[in-house]
């Protein structure tokens, strides 16, 4: 930063001063000082000629750095280091290159400027994506890959492990706004979601950036990315101490992934502990050290060194008694330096070499300039790489023959590393994926724990981490967690909060018929219809078959109702057969009442064929034998009906209509409505008989096997004629109700029909309206309550007579009249 002095106007403005001396650029400047003087003492390069430098501070800010680079180029010679410049000494020509600046805002307004006058710019640290465009900076080449491919990286690392929830906090430049935008982007198309986008201001408000420290504890988040230069982060990490913020996992860019600022024992290593980023490649640059180490104030040539006053007071906190001009010097200030001070004995960032990665780029920055030179001294044939033009004059050399040369460059280093532009001016892009750990003396070590290749074909292969190295946060070893919600486990979809981040969800169990077998599933899938889903909604499972089956409560119940009606009917047989001779027996033609019975026998027995799995004779038997057996029982009863009428009403002794009714003819009337039932049943099972049928309802959990009546207008002609019997007997038996006799056999008959029209007539809403298993429950119940109703009404009278009330079981009484009024 810059100490804005106080204008007058009336005398000229003092020196531009900046806030504080920083000794990792400082460690830069000294690099490129390094290479050139390897170039021009090894000679092989450039022969005959001597490169020189020039050196401008931009105090890391915009004007600063603009107002340096106005002064290059007003400048009569120089071979340019912006932030750190190429010109020493006397040249015979200039060359007009410009390395840095080192950050990408400050590059931004240099690069504009240069730009129009094609004046070439080789930046060892302005990684702003912004740069690439060559319209606006058509002269801006670097050594330092782009963001665009950092943000790439990054975002493969949020991918690989998962974080669907991240924090974005960038520094309000070029390079953190650049940078953060791009990377929330990217990670939104891979379906991840951004938990917060803060901005750290440059005005350093504590109220402002403990606002961002409040917003990442309420976010929920557990991995930030930080994409900011370290003055920032440094910033924002100082408020998260103040303010508690511990268990999040930071993420690095790489201008701060291996800044020694931040990772100074003691300081911030709880906090930062596990941090991750990117860092560009390193090496080991052989007699870097001894070069930094040689500086000193009594040397030769200390007065030409601006910068060297203010780096030995700021390392060894003394004064040398030196001031600026404009200055005065306060003797309570510092103490004087005694001289007898020596670098080697002072452990900070400037002497460090063991991360050499900025300072790597500034190395390759110098060597890609002096291998463009040589490119243009070897112009081969006298023909120049531009039309119509010859090759370079080597004492006048114009910014955009160099610029063009400096485009082409390509060569292997000494580190093996191959050093290239592409069209847009940037290298190849290789990352080391650092991890901060925490050593047992308190140093925090970057352990590098990956690598990220831009220039590998297979996106797969592009990140390459060894996760048994990494240690997370909180020295974990388990990969943090980082989501709005959980992820759905199997038997659950996600189902998307209303005003929230797509990422941000609630788990959802699959509906009855529906699983989900992955997690995180975005639908449940519904089951095919003879399969229903798991209690836990993770598989399909085949339905439970449901038919009225012998061993279920419901079918043993019927099944023991069925047998005693039977039991009942058989026992009725047996009195009956044991008094046939009786006049109870005998009044009403007893060959109709064995036949009756008989008939009741197998209504209680057809009911039977309703109870287990229907199967394709079964269906075909159960609706043939229930329609059969209920029409022989209904002639039956018609044909005692008409014979009691038809007795009652041959008053006239020399009347011969008993003659037409007599058992020959009540048999024939049994036979010919039974044989009609017995044609309709016939023609049923010819033309589309009942079959087993399977009902998959999608809402239930079970396959209902039942029997299809295969023709309804045959199922109800069936049911339509035993009807039509039933309400002819009733009829006949209702005339004859009141004919005089002791024991009328007509009254029970309207009884018993009144109850089986009743039952019937029930029946008929109850079977539609009953699901699946339970309209067959409804059918037998029908059959057996009717069956009962016609042997309770029918024959129970009669047995009570016989067998308790034998005294009336006589013909006397049998033909003796009714008092009036007892029916």
């Amino acid at each position: 930063m810059v100490v804005e002095p106080n204008l007058s106007f009336t005398s000229p403005p003092p020196p531009t001063q900046c806030t504080r001396f920083n000794f990792r650029t400082f460690r830069w400047m000294q690099t490129m000082i390094f290479a050139i003087e390897e170039i021009n003492r090894d000679g092989k390069l450039l022969p005959n000629i001597t490169l020189g430098y020039k050196i401008y501070d931009s105090c890391s800010t915009p004007h600063q750095a603009l107002k340096a680079a106005i002064q290059l180029m007003g400048s009569e010679k120089g071979l340019g280091i912006k932030g750190n410049t190429l010109s020493k000494g006397t040249c015979h020509g200039t060359v007009p290159v410009v390395i840095g600046d080192g950050g990408s805002t400050q590059s931004l307004v240099v690069a504009r400027f240069l730009g129009v006058f094609h004046v070439p710019q080789v930046s060892y640290f302005s990684s702003c994506a912004c740069l690439s465009n060559k319209r606006e900076f058509p002269a801006f080449l670097r050594t330092m890959p782009s963001d665009f491919f950092q943000v790439d990286a990054l975002v493969q690392l949020v991918k690989h492990f998962g974080w669907t929830w991240v924090g974005v906090i960038a520094g309000d430049d070029a390079y953190g706004l650049g940078g953060a935008n791009i990377f929330a982007d990217e990670v939104r198309k891979l379906g991840a979601c951004i938990a917060f986008h803060e901005i750290i201001p440059k005005n350093r408000a504590q109220t402002d950036i403990s606002s961002i420290v409040s917003n990442i504890h309420s976010s929920g988040a557990k991995v930030v990315l930080v994409f900011a230069v370290e003055q920032d982060a440094a910033a924002l990490f100082d408020q998260a101490l103040r303010g508690g913020l511990t268990g999040i996992q930071w993420l690095a860019s790489e201008a701060w992934s291996t800044a020694a600022v931040l990772s100074t024992p003691g300081k911030y290593h709880h906090i930062l502990q596990g941090t991750m980023g990117f860092a560009i490649r390193r090496a080991q640059i052989p007699r870097l050290l001894d070069f930094l180490l040689r500086l000193s104030p009594s040397s030769p040539d200390a007065h030409e060194d601006p910068f060297l006053v203010p780096f030995w007071e700021e390392v060894f906190q003394c004064s040398l008694g030196v001031q600026a001009e404009g200055q005065k010097h306060k003797a309570d200030d510092k103490p004087l330096c005694s001289g007898a001070e020596e670098l080697a004995s002072i452990i900070n960032i400037y002497s460090d070499v063991s991360q050499l990665r900025i300072s790597y780029n500034v190395y390759k920055a110098i060597y890609a300039t002096a291998h463009a030179l040589k490119a243009m001294r070897s112009c081969p044939n006298g023909k120049g790489p531009f039309p119509q033009q010859a090759c370079p004059d080597a004492d006048n050399i114009h910014p955009w023959q160099l610029l063009h040369y400096i485009k082409q460059v390509q060569y292997l280093n000494s580190f093996a590393d191959e050093v290239k532009f592409d069209e847009n001016g940037n290298p190849a892009a290789m990352y080391d994926l650092v991890n901060w750990q925490l050593k047992p003396n308190g140093e925090m070590e970057f352990v590098t724990v990956g690598k990220f290749d831009e220039t590998t074909t297979s996106v797969r292969q592009k990140l390459q981490i060894q996760e048994q190295k990494i240690l997370w946060n909180g020295n974990q070893t388990k990969v943090p967690l980082s989501v709005c919600s959980t992820i759905c486990p199997p038997g659950t979809r996600k189902a998307i909060r209303p005003n929230f981040p797509i990422c941000c969800h609630d788990c959802v169990a699959c509906t009855a018929g529906e699983i989900s077998n992955q997690s995180a599933a975005i639908e449940c899938v519904r089951c095919l219809p003879e399969f229903w889903s798991n209690a836990e909604r993770t598989t399909c499972i085949p339905k439970q078959v449901e038919f009225l089956s012998f061993k279920d409560a419901m079918g043993i119940t019927l099944l023991a109702i069925s047998l005693l009606g039977c039991i009942s009917t058989c026992v009725v047989v047996f009195i009956f057969l044991c008094h046939r001779n009786t006049p109870i027996v005998r009044a009403n033609n007893s060959e109709l009442s064995f036949l009756l019975l008989f008939s009741l026998t197998l209504c209680f027995l057809c009911s039977l064929t309703f109870i287990g799995q229907p199967s394709k004779w079964s269906c075909m038997l159960r609706h043939t034998a229930f329609g059969i057996s209920f029409v022989l029982c209904i002639s039956c009863i018609l044909g005692k009906t008409i014979v009691v009428l038809i007795a009652f009403k041959a008053t006239c002794p020399s009347s011969n209509i008993m003659k037409w009714f007599g058992p020959p003819q009540q048999k024939a009337i049994i036979a010919f409505c039974t044989l009609t039932q017995v044609i309709i049943c016939a023609v049923w099972l010819l033309v589309a008989p009942p079959t087993p049928n399977q009902m998959m309802p999608r809402e239930s959990a079970v396959v209902i096997l039942l029997c299809d009546e295969g023709s309804h207008i045959a199922f109800a002609s069936v049911l339509g004629y035993i009807g039509l019997l039933a309400c002819l007997c009733l009829l006949l038996a209702f005339l004859a109700r009141k004919l005089p006799d002791n024991f009328n056999e007509a009254k029970l008959i309207t009884f018993s029909m009144l109850i089986f029209c009743a039952v019937w007539i029930a029946f008929i809403p109850a079977y539609i309206s009953s699901p699946g298993k339970y309209a067959t429950v409804t059918e037998v119940f029908a059959i057996l309550a009717s069956s009962y109703g016609l042997l309770g009404c029918i024959f129970v009278p009669k047995c009570y007579i016989i067998l308790l009330r034998p005294e009336k079981n006589t013909r006397k009484h049998l033909m003796s009249k009714i008092p009036p009024g007892r029916f």
